[in-house]
């Protein structure tokens, strides 16, 4: 099995490379799991949480702001126990002590504060919603929004018209919207 440098694993990051996203996943997401199962989560609970880590550290990597002073390991431990500790609080749950399978951090209180978590909790349900579209309406919203001219998008999609691409276009976003909407998650965030 590959192991990757911390180094390589930020830049892979900011790269997007999907390698680094699958070393990731298939290192570091067993963790995760435990800390998550073994403190009140279910399995779904630990895909969230893991995937909120790393939209948090890909922003902040995004933002030149993911300064390690530990194992990217240790950090990406951290981001998600503080996470799963925001969570369970949350809902309410009592814990003494988590059971906890790695090292962790004290991180600062600006790496989780309750807008980023929101920010990326709702960033998760747009995506979610977003690939549950047909796929010509993600193809038509992806277009748009890499600023391509209508009538590319036109040529691209294979539509006869640009007003039927500009329709098309509204009626994609509006869908997009709609399922936003209609989500209990998104609500209750936008309500905080």
């Amino acid at each position: 099995m590959i192991h990757y440098s911390d180094e390589a694993i930020h830049e892979g990051l900011r790269l997007r490379s999907d390698y680094i996203i699958n070393f990731i996943y298939k290192d570091f997401f067993p963790l995760v799991r435990f800390l998550v199962t073994e403190n009140g989560g279910s399995l779904e609970d630990a895909e969230d949480i893991f995937q909120d880590g790393i939209i948090i550290i890909y922003n902040k990597i995004n933002l030149n702001q993911l300064i390690l002073t530990s194992s990217f390991k240790t950090y990406m431990y951290s981001v998600c126990r503080n996470l799963w500790l925001q969570k369970l609080n949350k809902r309410k749950a009592i814990f003494d002590k988590l059971t906890d399978v790695e090292e962790y951090i004290d991180l600062p209180v600006d790496v989780l504060h309750e807008a980023s978590y929101n920010e990326t909790e709702l960033h998760r349900i747009i995506q979610i919603h977003f690939l549950s579209l047909h796929e010509d309406c993600q193809k038509v919203i992806k277009l748009f929004i890499k600023n391509i001219p209508v009538r590319e998008i036109a040529v691209i999609m294979g539509f006869r018209t640009e007003n039927y691409t500009k329709t098309r276009k509204y009626l994609c976003k509006e869908e997009l919207k709609k399922r936003i909407a209609n989500d209990p998650r998104s609500q209750q965030i936008l309500k905080q």
